[in-house]
């Protein structure tokens, strides 16, 4: 696993009902430039993705936002950022968020960032990647998805070691030392629901 030098973040282009969202989102953007790590997200300059992104920039962090032609259109991104870029489709906007963190952070947000949380998971259990992810934990905003993994390990579609991946936390500090320190499993065969063993050590002997 490689040192945690930039973090890719997904969040919500708006700012939702509980004035804490926000807060934890200003909360993050500061606690990443306070560590000097880079931020990657989706280039907005509207709802959370604003306020991470001015937060983060007036800390002093460099920030790399990544939209698409049509967003942009839209009015939607910022003009404040370190380095702009501007993609064709949306699975190009994914791709490169990927590519350039280290690490995967999810602050409350909607159907994209559930997107994006999930394709980050899935790359991990299949061996795409290996970058630590984490969950900003908010007035309890991921229960409802926490329950949903946990129903799925219940019933056998997910593994247990896939919901160990996920680092939760909701202190930014504590979020952000727990991605440069969890350890999860690397190991496909004890991820992917089909095998049989349920721990990493169990996978990678089978």
């Amino acid at each position: 696993m490689c040192p945690v030098k930039s973090v890719t973040v997904f969040c919500g282009s708006a700012s939702g009902t509980d004035p804490a969202f926000r807060a934890a989102a200003n909360d993050f953007g500061s606690a990443l430039a306070n560590a000097g790590l880079q931020l990657v997200y989706g280039g907005g300059g509207i709802g959370l993705m604003g306020d991470l992104a001015r937060a983060a920039s007036a800390g002093g962090g460099r920030v790399i936002g990544v939209m698409t032609t049509a967003l942009v259109r839209h009015e939607q991104s910022w003009d404040g950022c370190s380095e702009m870029v501007v993609v064709d489709s949306m699975r190009q906007r994914k791709e490169i968020m990927d590519s350039r963190g280290d690490a995967f952070v999810a602050l409350p947000g909607g159907l994209g960032t559930y997107d994006e949380l999930l394709d980050a998971i899935t790359g991990r259990v299949v061996g795409s990647h290996s970058k630590p992810i984490g969950l900003l934990e908010v007035n309890g905003f991921f229960q409802p998805f926490l329950t949903l993994v946990d129903h799925g390990v219940k019933n056998g579609f997910i593994r247990s070691s896939t919901r160990e991946l996920l680092v939760i936390e909701s202190d930014p500090i504590r979020l952000l030392e727990g991605l440069r320190t969890h350890r999860g499993c690397d190991d496909p065969r004890a991820l992917l629901p089909m095998h049989g063993a349920d721990s990493c050590e169990q996978g990678a002997s089978g």
